[in-house]
């Protein structure tokens, strides 16, 4: 039996490199009346796409907005 050590290479990520980059939400209203309910949360893949993933099952009979997460928001304070 042989024991081999391996090293990883730290590339400089944090372990954050898996967190939404967005929030998806969808306005409720309109004008000063207006709220955004937060209806999930999305990521941008290395090719430039962007993956949605819609929390529970609702059905979305309009558009949705992608807000670009804050650093406190991506770690959930």
């Amino acid at each position: 039996m042989t024991n081999e050590t391996t090293q990883t290479e730290n590339t400089g990520k944090n372990d954050n490199s898996n967190q939404p980059k967005f929030a998806v939400k969808v306005r409720d209203g309109f004008g000063r009346n207006a709220r955004y309910e937060r209806i999930g949360v999305a990521w941008e893949n290395k090719d430039g796409s962007i993956y949605v993933k819609l929390h529970g099952k609702q059905i979305v009979d309009q558009g949705f907005t992608l807000y670009e997460l804050a650093s406190n928001e991506k770690k959930g304070e």
